[in-house]
């Protein structure tokens, strides 16, 4: 499904935080940083290894893709197509089953606790990389986008999730005790770094690519907090960090100066949108 931008038709609009995150940061990046997180959670990696075929490059893309699509829905999209997509993603969650390998129970991957850790590191890791990439943003700004997006996680049935980057960072702070580098993460992440997986950057359209999933997966993991990163198996580096922001901030200069016919054309809308309403006050606001 294609988003069809409308003034004030989606979960957002041109006047939300949501749209200037989004139409100012490569998504790719805080895709693959927010999975790099996910794997971190035993339930999280293993519903996802036992029910995806991770070691085929194609279905990895492909998963990753849907991904990024279904990001661009939610985003963009009109409500009622936004509305669709999480039926089809909660239709998807309700259906798959996976087994804890510590215990020997069986688990639904669509469980809250679930849903709430992937909900919550998605939404620090485009606030991340959004910051590392120069998009300047307040602390009131951050905080109005952790709001919005519990838009988002009301399409997948959560209402319980952070209101704020405050209480955001309270419960990736709370939930370190119940992570760890399972095998299974390990894996996840070292696919994340294959040569087998090719790049087209979410500002772009499609018939051009732009790069290689390796060089994004290791632009992510330099983002990733001290703690995860130790998780991993790797102390922190200044060095992999400040190049890591220098890239992002490169990505986000020559995304903003793209011509026009190599956007995506939901990007494209939404800036249109976004630049109306600068220039006509009262114009429109965010649904």
């Amino acid at each position: 499904m294609k988003a069809t931008v409308t003034p004030g038709g989606g979960l957002f609009g041109p006047r939300s935080i949501t749209w200037r995150v989004h139409t100012e940061t490569p998504g790719w990046p805080a895709v693959v940083r927010a999975f790099q997180l996910q794997a971190l959670h035993p339930r999280t990696i293993r519903g996802i290894a036992q029910n995806c075929l991770l070691d085929d490059p194609e279905v990895a893309r492909a998963r990753l893709r849907r991904q990024l699509d279904y990001l661009a829905v939610r985003t963009f999209g009109t409500r009622e197509q936004a509305e669709r997509a999480g039926e089809r993603a909660r239709a998807v969650h309700g259906r798959l089953i996976g087994l804890d390998t510590d215990t020997g129970t069986l688990f639904r991957v669509g469980e809250e606790e679930n849903l709430r850790w992937v909900h919550c590191v998605e939404v620090s890791s485009h606030l991340e990389v959004a910051g590392r990439a120069g998009v300047p943003l307040t602390r009131a700004e951050r905080d109005a986008y952790v709001a919005e997006q519990r838009r988002s996680a009301l399409l997948v049935g959560l209402g319980d999730v952070p209101r704020d980057a405050a209480e955001l960072a309270d419960y990736l702070a709370g939930m370190r005790p119940y992570l760890s580098a399972t095998g299974e993460a390990r894996d996840a992440l070292r696919r994340t770094l294959s040569p087998q997986l090719s790049l087209r950057l979410a500002f772009l359209a499609p018939p051009l690519a732009l790069g290689s999933l390796p060089a994004v997966g290791a632009l992510a993991y330099a983002t990733l907090p001290g703690w995860a990163r130790q998780m991993y198996g790797c102390r922190g580096n200044r060095a992999a960090e400040y190049a890591a922001g220098a890239a992002l901030k490169a990505l986000r200069s020559a995304a903003m100066a793209m011509p026009e016919r190599l956007v995506a054309p939901e990007i494209r809308a939404a800036r249109g949108l976004m630049r109306a309403v600068m220039e006509v006050p009262g114009a429109d606001v965010a649904a």
